[in-house]
C-alpha cells in the first residue's frame, strides 16, 4: 500500500524531532533471531516457505555510546536534516506497513542506514496511523493485520567475524530486530569457481534465503487462516554502486524486485546521513565480502576465504589500523598475497617497501606460506577499489545459482 505524501511528510517531521541517539540516557533494545538452515539426511539446504523454522531469540541492549563510553555526536545542520528527511520520505513511500519488510543487512554503512530508515519509517507510520485512529475513535479504519520490519544478516565463510560483531552492535543501536541466517553460496560450484559471476550467484542465494526465511517466520507466527503477507526486500545500493559495471549482484537484486532507498545519493551522502543519525560505522572503510579479495579465477573455497581474513587481521594488528583505514590482502593468481593499504598509510610509513619490511619483521611472509595457505608474499601497494575485479566474458550467459 502506498502512503500519501502528506503522511510521509508527517513522518519526516517526526524523524526530524526524534533523531536516533537524541536522548543519550535512553537505551535501545533489539532482539537477534538466529535461523538455522533446514537439514535433510544430514545435508544443509536452503529454507523453503513451508519449512518449520526453529528460532532462537537473543536479547541485547546498548546505550547510545560504544564500549569505550564514547558518545556519538549528532550533527544538526540544516543540510543533514534535509537529506535525512528526504531519505525517510523516499523510504516511507517504498515501505508497506502491512508487509514483512526485510533489510538485506551486512553491518556496512549503506545497509545500516537503510535499516535505520526502514525501521523508523515503519515505527513512525505505525504510531502515527494508530494514534490518529484512536484519537478519532475511528477504529473501523484500523487494519488489524500488522506488518513487521527486521534486518537479516547472512552468515557464511565470506563474512568476516569482525563484520558480524559490528553488524550486531549497530543493529542494537538502531533498535531493529536482527536475524542471522546461514547462506549456502559456498556450496554452489558457480560461486566457487569465481569466474566473474560469483557476486550474482551470492546475491541470488542471499535474496532467495531472505524471502524463504521471511515467509517461514510469517507462517510460524501468524494465525491459521490468515492471508499470506507480502514480503518487501531492501538493500543498501547507492548511486555510486549503480555506475560500477562489475557489480553483477545488482542484477540479482533486480530479479527479486529489491528496493534501494539510497540509489539516488552518493556514498559521501550516505556517510553524511549515517553520521547525522549517530551510526558508529558512518566513517568505517568499505568492507565487502572476503570473496572480493580473490582475483578472478582463484577458487572461492573456505580455505582461501579464511586465509585472507586471517592475513588482514594480522596486518591491521601489526600496523595498528582502525576500521576507517582501507586494508586488503588480495589472493592473486598463483596464490600470491598482495597487501593493499590507503596511500596515506603508505606515505606515513615512508613507502611500500618499508611497510613490507615491517610486516616481515613480524613474520607475515612466513605465516602466509606456513599457516594461511598462500604461496608467497608479493608485497604492499596502494589500495584500489575492485583492483582484482574483472568483467566476465560478455558472450557467456549469466550464471544461474544452484538453489
Amino acid at each position: 500500500m502506498r502512503r500519501s505524501r502528506a503522511i510521509a511528510s508527517c513522518l519526516a517531521v517526526r524523524m526530524t524531532r526524534r533523531r536516533l541517539g537524541h536522548q543519550q540516557e535512553r537505551k535501545c533494545t533489539s532482539r537477534r533471531t538466529t535461523f538455522s538452515t533446514a537439514t535433510t539426511n544430514g545435508h544443509k539446504r536452503r529454507l523453503e516457505s513451508n519449512d518449520v523454522v526453529k528460532v532462537t531469540q537473543h536479547s541485547s541492549s546498548s546505550a547510545f555510546s560504544d564500549n569505550n563510553n564514547n558518545t556519538y555526536n549528532i550533527h544538526t545542520n540544516h543540510e543533514s536534516m534535509e537529506l535525512v528527511d528526504n531519505l525517510l520520505l523516499r523510504t516511507s513511500e517504498m515501505m508497506n506497513p502491512h508487509a514483512a519488510n526485510v533489510v538485506a543487512y551486512s553491518g556496512g554503512v549503506d545497509s545500516s542506514l537503510v535499516a535505520a530508515l526502514v525501521h523508523r519509517a515503519f515505527t513512525d507510520y505505525d504510531n502515527t496511523v494508530y494514534y490518529s485512529s484512536d484519537s478519532n475513535n475511528n477504529n473501523n479504519n484500523i487494519d488489524k493485520k500488522r506488518g513487521s520490519v527486521r534486518a537479516v544478516l547472512g552468515i557464511s565463510h565470506a563474512v568476516p567475524k569482525l563484520q558480524i560483531e559490528t553488524a550486531r552492535k549497530v543493529a542494537d543501536f538502531i533498535g531493529i530486530p536482527l536475524m542471522e541466517v546461514s547462506t549456502l553460496e559456498g556450496d554452489d560450484e558457480a560461486y566457487i569457481k569465481n569466474d566473474g559471476h560469483a557476486c550474482f550467484v551470492c546475491k541470488t542465494h542471499l535474496y532467495s534465503t531472505l524471502n524463504a526465511v521471511a515467509n517461514a517466520f510469517i507462517e510460524q507466527y501468524s494465525d491459521n487462516g490468515d492471508e499470506q503477507q507480502q514480503v518487501i526486500l531492501y538493500n543498501g545500493t547507492n548511486a555510486d554502486d549503480t555506475q560500477d559495471p562489475t557489480r553483477l549482484g545488482l542484477q540479482a537484486a533486480s530479479n527479486f524486485s529489491v528496493h534501494s532507498p539510497l540509489d539516488q545519493i552518493t556514498k559521501d551522502q550516505v556517510r553524511h546521513a549515517a553520521k547525522y543519525l549517530g551510526l558508529s560505522n558512518w566513517n568505517a572503510a568499505a568492507s565487502p565480502c572476503l570473496r572480493s579479495r580473490l582475483a578472478m579465477g582463484v577458487m572461492a573455497t573456505e580455505e582461501h576465504l579464511r586465509a585472507v581474513e586471517l592475513a588482514e587481521a594480522f596486518v591491521r594488528n601489526v600496523l595498528e589500523l582502525d576500521e576507517t583505514i582501507n586494508t586488503r590482502v588480495r589472493m592473486l593468481s598463483g596464490g600470491k598475497a598482495m597487501v593493499e593499504l590507503d596511500n596515506s598509510i603508505i606515505q606515513a610509513q615512508r613507502g611500500e617497501r618499508e611497510l613490507a619490511k615491517i610486516l616481515n619483521e613480524h613474520g607475515f611472509a612466513e605465516k602466509c606460506t606456513s599457516e594461511w595457505g598462500f604461496k608467497k608474499f608479493g608485497g604492499v601497494r596502494g589500495f584500489k577499489t575492485g583492483s582484482v575485479a574483472a568483467m566476465p566474458n560478455v558472450n557467456v550467459p549469466l550464471a544461474t545459482a544452484t538453489l
